[in-house]
């Protein structure tokens, strides 16, 4: 008997994690990707294993914050205007997943999912050979004024009660751990269960190698733009270029993109393009063990075998919406509020496409009405974070081995 297939649409951290899972199963894995081997959002993010990020972005009181951040061309928030009619209607979702009890329940999904993010991280990145990759040194979120670190003591409160070990600091004890942070840091946070990785784009690339070398994952090059039932147990993938592929399963992490092809199979989804922007300092001038979050400006800076990587920034303008990297330049600009002795110079500016979903969950299951696609997308923030545990599950699913979680959360049909 021949082995199953799969077809894995999407060549990112959270595709290959999920070929990765499959192709251990024993399936016939391909990967397809418009550019597998170009830049993405799995190659460009801030580099962390977010595991204590269990509270959705939007909660009660945030809509009052909203205007100060849109008044700002250059703040942690923007829209383009031409692009504000498509999103109202994910915007009214945001603005209801952040009643008192959405945020309850959004935040016990988050949880499940990251509470085994190590468990099925781990033994993927040793049996790959990147377990160095991994630095499990915590991280640190600064504050600049004692009132704002009072006011997050009600997120802190909610992370705590989700499992995660939260520290309090004063600003001297932060900058004993990180001598390089200006006198302006007042208070500060640990979450020791918090890691980064050295370099996202080494660690996509090195699982990508080992795929193709140790377990025959083909990984092919295709604009995906549609898919096919034909019939109850194949899929066809169709691309743009007149080429299609077929499996017995197919699988859709193809991040931003991901609601396009949802679509053909009339599964909706409300799907957006959170861009963020991030620039890399190759020699900075200063030295961080940890990542370092800026919780009044919405930004972080972490510390990469490339440089000093200083990332944040949410735009809503679409899919095609050319690049502002004056977004990336004022990120380093605030950095220099906060890292007085940094070198600003030689630094390479990045934008990439995050795929949020309005309830800061991602889209993980069945198609419903076509069980052998499984949706792998709209992890938002926290794609490399949750990457391995969602393959972890979308192999379960094809397997039939029973949901090691409650799913019904992720599903696409929350959507309809």
């Amino acid at each position: 008997m021949s082995a199953q297939s799969a077809i894995v649409i999407g060549a990112g951290i959270v595709g290959l994690s999920t070929a990765f899972h499959l192709a251990a199963e024993g399936l016939a894995v391909t990967v397809v990707d418009r550019d597998p081997l170009g830049d993405k959002a799995s190659f460009g993010n801030a580099a962390g294993i977010a595991v204590t990020e269990v509270v959705p972005a939007s909660v009660p009181g945030l809509a009052l914050k909203i205007p100060g951040w849109l008044l700002d061309p250059l703040g942690p928030l923007a829209v383009r205007p031409v692009h504000v009619l498509k999103l109202l209607p994910w915007l009214w979702a945001f603005s209801r997943a952040g009643r008192r009890e959405e945020v309850e329940r959004i935040g016990a999904a988050l949880s499940a999912l990251n509470s085994r993010v190590y468990d099925d991280l781990e033994p993927m990145l040793d049996a790959c050979g990147l377990s160095g990759e991994l630095q499990r040194r915590g991280a640190l979120t600064v504050y600049e004024s004692e009132k704002a670190f009072r006011n997050d003591a009600e997120e802190w409160s909610f992370k705590r009660r989700h499992g995660i070990e939260v520290r309090a600091l004063s600003g001297d004890e932060a900058r004993e751990l990180e001598p390089a942070l200006s006198p302006v840091i007042t208070n500060a946070t640990l979450t020791p269960q918090w890691s980064h990785v050295n370099d996202p784009k080494a660690l996509v690339d090195g699982l990508r190698s080992w795929l193709m070398r140790e377990r025959g994952v083909q990984i092919l090059t295709g604009e995906v733009r549609s898919l096919v039932a034909q019939d109850s147990q194949r899929v066809a993938v169709r691309c743009g270029e007149g080429r299609e592929f077929s499996g017995d399963f197919v699988v859709v992490a193809a991040g931003a993109w991901s609601g396009i092809l949802a679509q053909t199979l009339g599964d909706r989804v409300l799907l957006e393009s959170e861009r963020g922007y991030n620039t890399t300092l190759p020699e900075p001038g200063v030295e961080i063990s940890r990542e370092i979050i800026f919780a009044e400006r919405k930004f972080v800076a972490t510390p990469l075998s490339i440089g000093l990587r200083i990332g944040g920034a949410a735009e809503f303008g679409g899919l095609d919406a050319a690049a502002n990297y004056k977004r990336a330049e004022a990120l380093v600009s605030l950095a220099s509020r906060y890292f007085p002795k940094l070198n600003p110079r030689g630094g390479t500016a990045w934008a990439g496409h995050r795929p949020a979903t309005p309830d800061s969950l991602p889209v993980i299951g069945r198609a419903p009405h076509c069980p052998n696609v499984i949706y792998a997308f709209g992890h938002g923030h926290l794609g490399l974070t949750q990457a391995a545990t969602t393959g972890r599950i979308v192999a379960d699913l094809i397997k039939g081995r029973p949901d090691s979680i409650d799913l019904s959360a992720y599903s696409i049909s929350r959507f309809n």
